[in-house]
């Protein structure tokens, strides 16, 4: 297969019959890429170390062949197909055999997301062109952001899509036959990576993108700080319209100041501060913009006020900056202020973010189990100060030993959950001694959080808040960070149930 005809595979309508592809992994993601190359025309073959009962039943009904076992080392059945493009799955990383194997051989190496770019034209608008694309992307408050963004341009009278990293595959929002007038799309740094690798007729150019901000975050798979900060800085390249970044934080700033963008291109930056004639911030507790005025230079719009923002339980100083970030997004779409006003007054944030579980005698339990890295957890401490802190998990080789020296130390104690509680419990006694620190063993998923439960009420002993943000991954003991969380509140609910039976029957509350 030579260069220019993948050169040429740069539309739904394109010959794409006869191309060879190899799509590794086999999960909502491979699925939907192998789904649209089926459709295309593509001769397919997906290799995957196991799949759902659904998945691989599916994959021959599509048309391609499936090939499950060990993917290291590299697999005859992938050599022998002698794939024109190897398509992977986000979860595969740099070094991986398989990747490393396609690099060698010199195979085209595709990501999910550049394939959609790819065939992005399969349904259009009205005037035959296809969604304009905004790209997200951040070590913390991804999620949000996109929600927000997708809900501000809905109001505004754009169909919108959130998508990628965000649970909903691009290739699925584009080939909805419904048709959108703007993709939201989240991005990891994993799929970033993959972005980074595509030749030019696969390159995005997404029309608004942001870098929310940088902490180091799944070293392991990059293999470097570097290597993960590399990769998010993909998120501005050929961006023909607004470069979104934090001015708080030095090196989206420096990303976009680096990247190489469509002439016009225009930086806009955001922070809780006072905004700049080409910013978005805070003036007089009032969300303000003026980046997106003519009369910019003496004037700014309002978009809400921080008393709103409370209101709607988005006041957090992080999650403010995602609404900055969100209607910096949308204001590049022509969304209108009120639209932006109207729009936050009833978005709600997702369960697991920052989430008041319950207030009980005297005791609010919040749930930020979705606050999986440092920087996130430092952000739930500051929204909390004075907290019990919950803390622990599978740290992905990330040291806490800054978060807790910068955040840690105002914590009224902590409790120490996960495998990997020995870095932790050092990093107190190093950086944060004076912080009471108590350890649940590792156990029963059930058991560790009744256990966090009990030990909680009994430091809070009557008033105070106890905040799960444990700064680390969950799959040591838990399925996911939702399971984690889930499982902190059923505990929460189990404990308000007991105390309020034994209240009903003249026994003393359990405290």
């Amino acid at each position: 297969m030579t260069e220019n005809r993948l050169d040429s595979l740069t539309s739904w309508h394109a010959d794409w019959s006869g191309l060879r592809v190899a799509v590794l992994g086999l999960s909502v993601t491979g699925f939907s890429a192998a789904d649209t190359l089926t459709e295309l025309g593509a001769e397919v073959l997906v290799l995957s170390e196991d799949a759902s009962e659904e998945y691989a039943r599916l994959v021959p009904v599509i048309g391609a062949r499936l090939d499950l076992g060990p993917l290291d080392p590299v697999p005859a059945s992938l050599i022998d197909f002698d794939p024109d493009v190897v398509l992977a799955s986000p979860g595969f990383a740099p070094a991986h055999p398989a990747i490393r194997w396609a690099q060698e051989n010199e195979v085209a190496l595709w990501g999910d997301v550049e394939l959609a770019w790819r065939v992005r034209d399969k349904v259009t608008r009205a005037d035959g062109t296809p969604a304009d694309w905004v790209l997200i992307t951040g070590t913390n408050g991804k999620t949000t952001t996109t929600q927000l963004t997708a809900s501000l341009l809905a109001e505004g009278g754009l169909k919108a899509a959130p998508c990628g990293n965000i649970g909903v595959p691009v290739l699925d929002a584009v080939r909805d036959p419904a048709g959108f007038d703007v993709l939201v799309v989240e991005l990891s740094s994993h799929q970033l990576w993959y972005i980074g690798q595509a030749d030019i007729a696969g390159q995005i150019v997404p029309h608004a993108s942001v870098c929310l901000n940088l902490a180091d975050d799944h070293l392991i798979w990059h293999g470097s700080a570097r290597a993960y900060r590399d990769a998010k800085a993909v998120v501005y390249r050929n961006t023909r319209v607004a470069c979104v970044y934090n001015k708080s934080d030095a090196a989206t700033m420096e990303m976009v100041e680096e990247a190489d963008v469509v002439e016009g291109a225009r930086a806009i930056g955001f922070d809780l501060g006072t905004p700049g004639p080409s910013d978005l911030g805070l003036v007089d507790g009032l969300v303000v913009d003026r980046a997106f005025l003519d009369d910019r230079r003496t004037k700014a719009l309002e978009l809400t006020t921080l008393d709103e923002l409370r209101a709607a339980g988005l006041g957090a100083p992080h999650i403010v900056q995602n609404v900055l970030a969100a209607s910096a997004l949308a204001r590049s779409l022509d969304v209108k202020p009120e639209a932006i006003h109207d729009a936050l007054q009833t978005f709600r944030l997702d369960a697991h973010r920052i989430q008041v579980i319950a207030e009980h005698d005297g005791i609010r339990w919040v749930d930020d189990s979705k606050a999986t890295n440092p920087h996130a957890a430092a952000s739930s401490l500051r929204a909390h100060p004075g907290a019990v802190w919950v803390v622990g998990g599978d740290l992905k080789g990330v040291d806490l030993s800054e978060l807790v020296a910068n955040d840690g130390g105002s914590a009224r104690a902590a409790i120490v959950i996960g495998v990997e509680r020995e870095p932790v419990l050092d990093a107190f006694r190093r950086h944060a001694p004076h912080v009471p620190v108590f350890e649940v063993i590792a156990g029963d998923t059930g058991e560790v959080m009744d256990r966090v439960v009990e030990l909680a009420t009994e430091i809070v002993d009557g008033e105070g808040t106890v905040l799960l943000a444990p700064a680390a991954a969950s799959f040591d003991q838990f399925r996911s960070y939702a399971d984690r969380g889930e499982r902190f509140a059923q505990a929460v609910r189990a404990w308000i149930e007991r105390g309020s039976a034994d209240d009903a029957d003249g026994s003393p509350a359990a405290h």
